[in-house]
């Protein structure tokens, strides 16, 4: 997944720039300016949707550094749609596209997944807290603009990265698991599966209890705001796991039957990049400029999301091997 790929037996093709193409890619650009507008306002010094009391009020210096990697990183976006839908995005090295493809899938498809299941949670639950209330951190309309641009970036450029590697390696995953050949994964890749599977273990039991609302090994201040919003990410992160060491156990046992080649290797894609990038996420934000010391990861959380980590990087490496096989065997024998 986050490997080089061999490069195709066959001559790269030319990206088809059709209508469709460049409307995703339209969608993609313009669905990052609320997001990047916010972050250049706040590093301005506006506090458009900061209330009174926020955190983000108590560190400009610090907050003012982050906002900045956001823009950044959010930026990306915009070069990816590029080199995803010109010409000379297909004779780029693999990598290029296909690591930052992988960390923006890791990092949007929980929003993607999550944010409407929060909302129809709010819409027909209750988002009682079990603590005492806290100064919000920004204004509900920041979030419902931001979240909103992330989705829409995800499935474009999702739909975008799709129809690129159609293109240039649709011959990875084309086939039914059943003609996968045996032989060509060894113990290594197996003890990489199981490994994967075991680790998840913990991650995948803790936010399951905190999906039902427990908050053992929580933090003071997560226990306390352990709300809808948590809940569901909590179970979404669950899902991911789920997804990632099923497709990992798939390509690396060989099991599936008439299963398409191209579902494990989605689910290893996706499920590795959201549990990999979460977990660092989880580990990290919490600790930046204008977090509260109450809402910093236990050590048992930390350890929670390094297991994510881990799943995700020995999940990716399996699907990197399997596209790196398959391709090697297509250099020999065009299928």
């Amino acid at each position: 997944m986050t490997q080089p790929l061999a490069p195709s037996p066959l001559p790269v093709p030319a990206v088809r720039l059709s209508r469709l193409r460049r409307l995703l890619r339209a969608v993609a650009v313009v669905s990052c300016v609320p997001y990047l507008g916010l972050k250049a306002a706040w590093i301005a010094g506006s506090r458009v949707g900061i209330p009174e009391g926020s955190a983000l009020l108590g560190d400009r210096v610090g907050v003012s550094v982050i906002n900045g990697i956001s823009v950044l990183l959010d930026s990306a976006v915009v070069v990816l749609a590029l080199v995803l839908t010109r010409p000379w995005g297909t004779r780029v090295p693999a990598w290029l596209p296909a690591f930052p493809v992988w960390v923006a899938t890791g990092l949007l498809a929980p929003i993607v997944a999550g944010f409407p299941a929060q909302l129809v949670v709010k819409a027909f639950g209750s988002d009682a807290t079990t603590g005492p209330e806290h100064e919000p951190f920004l204004h509900e309309w920041v979030f419902t603009v931001v979240y909103t641009g992330f989705i829409a970036q995800g499935l474009a450029l999702g739909a975008l990265f799709v129809l690129y590697a159609r293109d240039r390696w649709g011959h990875l995953w084309r086939g039914r698991m059943r003609e996968l050949p045996v032989g060509a994964v060894g113990p290594a890749h197996r003890a990489l599966a199981v490994a994967a599977a075991v680790l998840a273990l913990l991650p995948l039991a803790l936010h399951l209890l905190w999906a039902c609302g427990g908050t053992a090994g929580l933090s003071e201040g997560r226990a306390a705001d352990g709300g809808a919003d948590f809940r569901v990410l909590a179970a979404v992160l669950a899902a991911f796991l789920l997804a990632a060491v099923a497709g990992g156990c798939l390509l690396a046992f060989r099991r599936g039957g008439d299963l398409p080649v191209s579902v494990p290797l989605g689910l290893a894609w996706v499920g590795s990049g959201a549990v990999a990038c979460w977990g660092g996420w989880l580990s990290l934000a919490p600790l930046g400029a204008g977090a509260e010391l109450t809402d910093r990861p236990t050590p048992l959380m930390n350890l929670a999301y390094a297991d994510q980590m881990l799943v995700g990087l020995l999940v990716a490496a399996i699907g990197a091997y399997c596209c790196a096989e398959r391709s090697a065997r297509a250099l020999r024998r065009p299928e």
